[in-house]
């Protein structure tokens, strides 16, 4: 008997996937997604080592999911924080003169004298302060992006001109703050009259990313750093003290500090979650760029400008690109084709199915024909009656002492069940 109720299922379920596999692709409403084996395929015997190895795959193909999908929420999450990268700056320097004396030499008369009414021949120079992040050398060109300008890396600036008051009162310092809707800028001009050697000190506050802080000496000292960001200053404190175990065994959460963290701490024991704090209280605002410069006016120009290269801190734009690419391709390209790899598994998994079920019922009937026909009339009666069931007869179930009646069969719903059962035989007829 058990051999006999898969083989009843096979007479309905092949009608309806024959019906479902003939249609085109377009007109199916519902597609298959079910990978999964039946278990009456996966328990059985003769296939127990395909079926594990089937298994297997499907639970790889889990393990390969998830950490493709924790992978792509990890890149979406690191594109939204700083990922720091060092470039370099090239800060020049340069100047032009105007009405100098050795300029105007070989002027004619009052025309080479300087005229304080109309501006001529007024001694003068001009100050240029230009600067360019230099492209990294392995890079291909497809990847660089549009250059920073100057303005965009410089927090404050501060120009202090070394010139006699008395002569020059106003003027001798120049301060720039960048401002939130500031224009960007190339580079900074200063323009000032005079004839004599003017010294110049240049400070520059750089704008990092992430913001670099200059560590305490008592708290530096112990970690081996100078300068870092906030957040590397907490990682090196906490690699310290891992190094060092200072770990409470008990309550993992609390720092036992030693003889060289007690000053930092001003305690024995300090909470893991207060190391940021504590970490503050010793950042100090790092130590700007100085930069000399001597203008000589009574002098030619220099042929070229003056240069220093600086390091600085900043949010790698270009390793960003290309994890946006990846990210972008990936959700482009393989999923459409990990979808239509899917659909063609559920449908060979379906195939396999059907195969599996028509396997079962023609073995049950070439094992006991006799037996296995009543069993298949008898299943497919109990389903005629529970379709009947769910018609016109508001749920009463065919029973035998009603088929004994002739007025039975004049029922309502006689007619409409003759014309479902004949159009379900010429379709099954149509399909095969």
């Amino acid at each position: 008997m058990e051999a006999q109720k898969p083989a009843a299922k096979y007479a309905l379920s092949s009608f309806y996937t024959s019906r479902t596999l003939s249609q085109h692709p377009d007109d199916r409403k519902r597609k298959i997604t079910d990978k999964n084996l039946p278990n009456a395929l996966a328990q059985s015997p003769e296939f127990a080592e395909e079926s594990a190895m089937y298994r297997d795959l499907l639970q790889m193909e889990r393990k390969l999911d998830w950490t493709m999908t924790r992978k792509r929420v990890e890149v979406h999450d690191a594109l939204q924080r700083i990922i720091p990268a060092t470039r370099t700056l090239r800060i020049f320097l340069s100047h032009t003169v105007s009405g100098q004396a050795w300029q105007r030499e070989g002027g004619e008369g009052e025309a080479a004298q300087p005229n304080p009414e109309t501006g001529e021949n007024i001694p003068a120079w001009q100050l240029r302060i230009d600067g360019r992040m230099l492209e990294l050398s392995n890079q291909r060109q497809k990847e660089r992006n549009p250059p920073r300008k100057f303005s965009t890396v410089i927090k404050h600036m501060v120009v202090e001109l070394d010139r006699d008051t008395t002569l020059y009162p106003d003027g001798n310092i120049v301060e720039w703050i960048r401002g939130a809707n500031q224009a960007q800028l190339d580079g900074f001009t200063i323009r000032r009259k005079g004839d004599a050697v003017t010294k110049i000190r240049i400070v520059i506050h750089l704008e990092q990313q992430p913001e670099q802080y200059r560590l305490h000496p008592d708290l530096g000292n112990v970690l081996g750093i100078k300068e870092d960001s906030r957040t590397g200053v907490i990682h090196a404190l906490w690699n310290y003290i891992k190094t060092q175990n200072l770990q409470d065994k008990l309550d993992r959460r609390i720092v036992r500090a030693d003889a060289r963290l007690r000053p930092i701490f001003n305690a024995d024991t300090a909470y893991f979650q207060h190391l940021p704090d504590i970490v503050n209280r010793f950042l100090l605002p790092p130590e700007p760029i100085i930069l000399h410069y001597t203008l000589n006016p009574t002098l030619p120009p220099p042929e070229k400008p003056a240069a220093w290269d600086v390091e600085v801190k900043v949010d790698d734009s270009n390793l960003k690109g290309r994890m946006q690419h990846v990210v972008m391709s990936m959700a482009a390209d393989s999923a459409k084709e990990l979808t239509k790899l899917d659909e063609e598994i559920a449908l060979h998994v379906q195939s396999l199915t059907n195969a599996h079920m028509k396997r079962t019922f023609l073995r049950a009937f070439a094992e006991d024909p006799r037996e296995f026909i009543q069993t298949w009339l008898a299943s497919q009666s109990r389903d005629l009656e529970s379709v009947l069931g769910s018609g016109p007869s508001e749920g009463a179930t065919v029973r035998q002492e009603d088929l004994k009646r002739s007025e039975f069969f004049r029922l309502p719903w006689v007619e409409e069940a003759v014309a479902i059962q004949e159009g379900m035989r010429l379709a099954a007829k149509a399909g095969m």
